[in-house]
């Protein structure tokens, strides 16, 4: 007997449970033409004592997991830089997967993608991280020089400072813990622990190391929510590194680390969303000194 693929046991498992909770055939067309498609902006605020009161009211967007080429077309991406560009943040995170399998993308897409990514203005800057999928597909060199051209500065194991009227915060990036080589000493190494460290992390289970050191929040995507929640279920099926954490905001540690993940804009192995709206967030930030 042919062993089943991956893909094809969680899209029997996605069906069958679809019969036992007694939902349509017209739920499975909707959870594979219409959710995809719903995109929302989740608003979101970070607090901290160590944020300086000239970060009061500064807009945060977050976007993750577009995952090019998996049923997510240029257009769609389009439409999205569009609405990104709408909410005139003050500074841009992508947290990984730009696209699904770098291998397999034209190059004529890819560099329509950079130019759309060129248009996103933010006056504290527009950075990335690696995830999964950008150094799976031989893609590390052809996604860096997407972002790059893109206007986006890379983070990888490294921080930058984020200055505004005079005052600063950190932020932090880790490369990516599936296939790369995250490091968080390296990363944290000459920024000072008194300042408001932002860090982000395509994995939100790494956070469980991330813990300890001096990092006040943590920002991921890769779990995709879950993609499909079943009602009294769950969780149909998370990947790996993304299942102690799978969406919204943890509490980690004694210090303790702030951790939200994003349910990010696209779909990998199936094409389906179902219960799990895609999103990207704006994470307006709150001093209480202001």
């Amino acid at each position: 007997m042919k062993p089943m693929s991956r893909r094809k046991f969680i899209k029997r498992i996605f069906g069958s449970l679809l019969s036992l909770f007694g939902i349509s055939g017209g739920t499975y067309y909707y959870a594979k033409h219409i959710e995809p498609s719903m995109l929302t902006v989740n608003e979101e605020t970070i607090s901290s004592p160590k944020l300086p009161s000239s970060f009061t009211n500064v807009k945060v967007l977050q976007f993750s997991d577009t995952h090019l080429g998996f049923h997510y077309d240029i257009d769609q991406f389009r439409a999205l830089v569009q609405r990104i560009k709408e909410e005139q943040a003050d500074l841009i995170l992508f947290t990984g997967d730009l696209v699904d399998a770098p291998d397999q993308v034209s190059n004529r897409i890819l560099e329509q993608a950079a130019n759309l990514l060129q248009t996103i203005e933010a006056p504290l800057g527009k950075y990335w991280i690696y995830g999964n999928h950008d150094h799976g597909g031989y893609g590390t060199e052809k996604i860096a020089s997407v972002m790059k051209l893109g206007g986006f500065t890379l983070l990888q194991n490294q921080h930058a400072t984020i200055q505004k009227d005079g005052d600063s915060i950190v932020l932090a990036g880790l490369d990516d813990a599936m296939l790369g080589k995250p490091n968080i000493e390296e990363t944290l190494k000459g920024s000072s622990s008194e300042l408001f460290t932002l860090l982000m992390c395509h994995e939100p289970d790494y956070a469980t190391k991330v813990s300890p050191y001096p990092v006040d929040v943590q920002l991921s995507g890769h779990s995709h929510g879950g993609q499909i929640q079943i009602p009294f279920f769950g969780y149909l099926i998370t990947p790996p590194m993304a299942q102690k954490f799978v969406e919204g905001w943890h509490e980690i540690g004694s210090t303790p680390l702030s951790l939200y993940i994003s349910r990010g804009i696209g779909t990998t192995r199936l094409p389906y969303r179902f219960l799990c709206k895609p999103e990207f967030t704006i994470h307006t930030l709150k001093s209480p000194h202001s």
